[in-house]
């Protein structure tokens, strides 16, 4: 399955309800959330108010991506606000294989991230548990960065991984960059998930930016 993920982090924070729901009419499948602490990353955006705020608009599944240092801390808030999928990074907590045995106990979507300079290898013990990988094409805490090629060889290994351990089931996210001109490509190596922001909600035609991306991900 191939799913669209608008990012939220590029969309008019003054009009954030009417964002979401133009994109969800457009055809979107999930709504992606980009968490920020001001210590992970540099910036800071939204926390569990924001998302809770939001949960009554739209019946689309919420992914939480926290970039934020010791999610297990700040993991209850999430849940109980209403995200269907939370990712973390592996550098942010100690005990990831706990966090992840944690968000799957309260019927979440666990899934861990891999920075630009993260190596596959790094999911080796923890693959048996997740449920799915957010592969960065971008370096996190900004949006609006161009794609970085590079990042593609991780999709092939990641296939590779999965494979070895028998976990056909694991989806595969992609973040950073993502466009019309990259989503056919990223797509046919394996991806799942796309998330967008500029190209989606910097368009001109926000419901045409996403029938275009979607019919492109299809592409084979």
């Amino acid at each position: 399955m191939k799913y669209l993920a608008p990012s939220i982090l590029s969309a008019d924070f003054s009009r954030l309800y009417d964002e979401i729901k133009e994109v969800e009419e457009a055809g979107a499948d999930i709504i992606h959330l980009d968490v920020m602490d001001g210590r992970y990353v540099p910036n800071i955006t939204i926390g569990p108010p924001v998302i809770e705020s939001l949960r009554s608009i739209t019946h689309l599944p919420f992914d939480a991506h926290l970039m934020i240092v010791e999610p297990e801390k700040h993991i209850d808030a999430f849940i109980k606000a209403g995200v269907n999928m939370v990712s973390f990074h592996m550098d942010a907590t100690i005990h990831a294989h706990r966090l992840v045995d944690y968000i799957k106990s309260n019927g979440v979507k666990a899934g861990v991230v891999l920075n630009p300079a993260t190596p596959v290898n790094t999911l080796e013990e923890i693959i048996y548990y997740i449920d799915y990988v957010l592969i960065m094409s971008v370096n996190p805490g900004f949006g609006g960065q161009k794609f970085i090629p590079q990042t593609a060889n991780k999709i092939t290994k990641l296939k590779e991984l999965i494979s070895k351990v028998e976990r056909e089931d694991i989806l595969i996210e992609i973040d950073g960059g993502i466009n019309e001109e990259n989503i056919s490509l990223l797509s046919n190596l394996g991806v799942n998930i796309f998330v967008a922001g500029n190209s989606i909600f910097k368009a001109k035609d926000k419901k045409e930016a996403v029938k275009k991306l979607k019919e492109k991900m299809k592409e084979i």
